[in-house]
């Protein structure tokens, strides 16, 4: 009882850190403890990531087992999705990538807990409102991208095979198929969070919901440009509906943004109407100019004092100096 009251009137770790009460060495230790907890949730994580590993492998290999060609027949005559392994320990090494990335989204909530208390005593309370609110809002955003990417894989493989110089498809090397598969989920997934940027550039004033609109023409043209660039997908299937979709995204966000302008009264300000250009009217206050005040005649100056004779060279300096 008396270990519970002495808790209660002490502040926690969280009110110590917000206050600024917390000393550098009690902040490397609270440091040092949130990492330890992460990293046990990562383990975990990738134990659990071992388990379901062949499970996630069966559903990532879903889009290439579709191809006609990518099935070979056991000498017993039954059929299954045939990969090419170039290395021994190819299968191995991409079963441990795979728990490694399940790893991670599972020990998400721990690691991710962990970096949000370590931090959060830094925020301001509408800032950490604002966080909560974002957070929500990323990771559905992420999981749609994912399984965009994941349908766009779907469609788009065929066609990527049979339009090069070979003209059919082929057997792919498994490691190879895997990082593309993956590469192209954390694309879609991270390009998902482009208007998560404006809208918290529009929150926190820096832009308004009008600046925003007034860049759709650089938007579309750097959207195209990104997905050019970044989508591992050489065919224009995927390029053009990631870039449509973070167009879509856009207009969206700015949307959210004129309706979050519109609540909290911005553009009404007083000087709002009025054109950087326009050149501000002056009040003519005219003050008429009189008769100058007399001057005083100059006071006279004292006369200046004798000065002393100087001593000889002799005596102002030492035997030393």
């Amino acid at each position: 009882m008396a270990l519970s009251l002495r808790r209660q009137g002490q502040p926690t770790k969280f009110e110590q850190a917000a206050d600024g009460s917390m000393t550098l060495i009690d902040h490397i230790r609270e440091l040092r403890n949130r990492l330890f907890v992460a990293s046990l949730g990562l383990v975990v994580g990738l134990i659990v990531g071992f388990i379901l590993s062949n499970w996630v492998f069966d559903l990532l290999k879903e889009p290439y087992c579709a191809l006609p060609s990518s099935w070979a027949v056991r000498p017993d005559g039954t059929q299954y999705c045939d990969f090419v392994v170039l290395g021994v320990g190819d299968g191995l090494m991409l079963r441990l990538k795979i728990a490694l990335w399940v790893g991670i989204i599972v020990g998400a909530p721990v690691w991710l807990y962990q970096l949000w208390a370590f931090i959060a005593p830094g925020l301001h309370r509408h800032e950490r409102k604002w966080a909560y609110i974002f957070v929500a809002i990323a990771a559905p955003l992420f999981m749609v991208g994912a399984v965009l990417a994941y349908l766009v894989v779907g469609h788009s493989l065929a066609f990527i095979m049979q339009a090069g110089v070979l003209g059919e498809s082929t057997k792919l090397e498994v490691s190879s198929y895997i990082g593309f598969v993956t590469s192209m989920l954390l694309l879609f997934g991270a390009a998902f969070e482009f208007p998560l940027i404006l809208l918290m550039l529009n929150f926190t004033g820096v832009v308004s919901a009008r600046r925003l609109l007034s860049w759709w023409r650089i938007v579309i043209f750097l959207s195209f440009a990104f997905a050019a660039i970044a989508t591992p997908d050489p065919g224009p299937f995927g390029m053009t509906l990631l870039a449509a979709c973070m167009c879509l995204l856009y207009f969206i966000a700015v949307g959210v943004a004129f309706l979050y302008d519109k609540r909290k009264g911005r553009g009404k300000e007083i000087y709002a109407d009025l054109d950087d250009d326009t050149i501000s009217p002056l009040t003519d206050d005219r003050v008429p100019v009189g008769a100058a005040d007399p001057v005083e005649a100059p006071s006279p100056l004292d006369a200046p004092e004798p000065v002393n004779k100087p001593k000889p060279l002799e005596g102002r300096f030492d035997d030393m100096t």
